[in-house]
């Protein structure tokens, strides 16, 4: 895919301005939309912006121009740039710069994170404050030298990190901390659905009558004569 040229607007102003090509062509040579190259020529797109010169610059030939407007359907191409500069070769990220304002407020945004994060590590703690990590060992054991007045202090707040930033370590480190098993044959904790269900009915056995006591007919007869013994003895 063809690149676009430096200053695409001011490259497009330049050629509405001195050139007779159609407006797919030079949206196309500076990718613009064809819609935004008539804003231009009708000066509502662009207004105020000096025209650029793309043949004096070297990004296209005259022959190139000149063949483009004697062919409404011709698509102009870029030149190719005779100099070729050595690729920028991407160093390593380094720390967070904090502004010399805010240094001194690090140890108190350290030992926030010590306090309200302590499942982030020490690398992370480094690239949200920008600090290193003796100072982050000399917060947590106390031995700062500055520890006595130390408060902790939202980094967010003291503007030395982000808060998008600060959440995504937070949920990052989240991720990393393993998971606790439950002990096995222990305890645990029933989920809210089952704890809180009611506890289903169940009907009642129907009482069963109590046995009857078994009569015996030798101590009823036995009473019996007990009972008449005394009457007869009243009658006598």
């Amino acid at each position: 895919m063809q690149q676009a040229p430096l200053m695409p607007k001011a490259t497009a102003v330049w050629l509405v301005e001195n050139t007779s090509l159609s407006f797919e062509q030079i949206a196309d040579f500076c990718k613009l939309h064809p819609l935004e190259v008539k804003g231009i020529a009708d000066g509502e797109v662009a207004a105020g912006i000096k025209g650029f010169d793309p043949v004096s610059n070297g990004q296209l030939t005259r022959e190139e121009l000149d063949k483009a407007q004697a062919d409404p359907d011709y698509r102009l191409k870029i030149a190719q740039s005779k100099v070729k500069l050595p690729e920028v070769k991407r160093t390593k990220k380094g720390p967070r710069y904090t502004p010399v304002s805010r240094r001194q407020d690090r140890p108190n945004a350290i030992l926030w994170l010590l306090r309200n994060h302590p499942e982030l590590k020490d690398a992370q703690i480094m690239r949200l404050v920008g600090t290193t990590k003796t100072t982050i060992q000399q917060v947590r054991d106390r031995t700062h030298w500055n520890s006595s007045t130390l408060s902790p202090l939202d980094p967010v707040t003291l503007g030395l990190a982000s808060q998008i930033d600060l959440d995504f370590e937070v949920q990052r480190a989240a991720k990393d901390k393993p998971q606790a098993q439950p002990a096995a044959g222990g305890q645990t904790l029933l989920p809210a659905e089952v704890s809180t269900a009611p506890e289903p009915f169940v009907p009642a056995e129907p009482r069963r009558p109590e046995k009857e006591e078994k009569i015996d007919a030798d101590s009823v007869f036995a009473k019996l004569k007990q009972l008449k013994r005394p009457a007869e003895e009243d009658a006598e």
